[in-house]
Parts: C-alpha cells; structure tokens; sequence
C-alpha cells in the first residue's frame, strides 16, 4: 500500500465545505481526474452509497466501485475503493479558526501488473500534484454558492 495524503485551507466553515464535499454527484466539477459517477442505485449518500466513478489520469482510464464506508456531516468521508487501483480514501475536515483545513488521505495499492509498489511509488508524485490541483478546484465551488 502507498499512501497519500493533501490539505487545503479554505476561508469557510466546515458546514459550508461540507455542503459541497457532501454532493458526490458533483465531484466531477472538481476532481480533474474524475470523468463520470454513476450510482448503482437511489442511494446518494451516507454509508453504503455505492458508485462506478469512470477515472482519467494520463492515458490510464479506469472504473473504480466505490462505496461511502463512513460519513460524519460536517466531519468525515471515507470511501473504498476497487477497480484497476484498490484502496481506501478519506477526506477530513477541520475546523481551523474561521478557517476550515481539509485533508485527503488514500491508501493505495497497485496490482502487480502495473509493477505493484514501485508502480505506485512513480505515481506518487503525479496524483499528489492533481489532487492538489483538485482541492483548488473544490474552492470555486464554494463562489458559485
């Protein structure tokens, strides 16, 4: 497993980044590697919420099931993963004085395949630069609120 984590601080209460963090159908505004969620059923949050997200980085395309193992409004959502890449994702948030910091943390495991652990060390560097990119897409979602 290789691990990854990024922060943010955003100028907003952790109920106003939960507002947005909270719609999963609307992660694709924001998360440059995400191209489409569907759902597999009418469930659209909280735990057991599962869903294909379709997943562009590069040339790699995959879809991944998901499904919501934890959520804490205001607080907390975990996700696992499985597809091309396994794993585990959360996202956390903090209250930071007016502020609100948000930390993305996954887990992830490369199939031996894709070079296994020395797969996922190469791509360390690449999907931590656009996840950083897409918690600085995330603060715009908050202008149009």
């Amino acid at each position: 497993m290789t691990s990854i984590t990024v922060r943010a601080t955003y100028d907003a209460s952790p109920s106003a980044v939960w507002a947005e963090l909270r719609h999963i159908e609307r992660h694709v505004e924001w998360m440059h590697d995400a191209v489409a969620i569907t759902f597999a059923n009418d469930q659209r949050e909280g735990v057991g919420t599962t869903f294909r997200c379709d997943t562009k980085v590069g040339p790699f395309r995959t879809a991944d099931l998901m499904t919501i193992t934890e959520w804490v409004e205001n607080t907390s959502m975990g996700v696992r993963h499985r597809g091309l890449i396994t794993g585990e994702g959360r996202f956390v948030l903090t209250p930071a004085g007016p502020a609100t910091e948000l930390t993305w943390r996954e887990s992830i495991q490369f199939p031996w395949w894709l070079a296994g652990a020395l797969g996922a060390a190469a791509a360390k560097p690449v999907l931590r630069a656009i996840w950083h990119r897409n918690l600085d897409l995330l603060s715009r979602q908050f202008a149009k609120s």
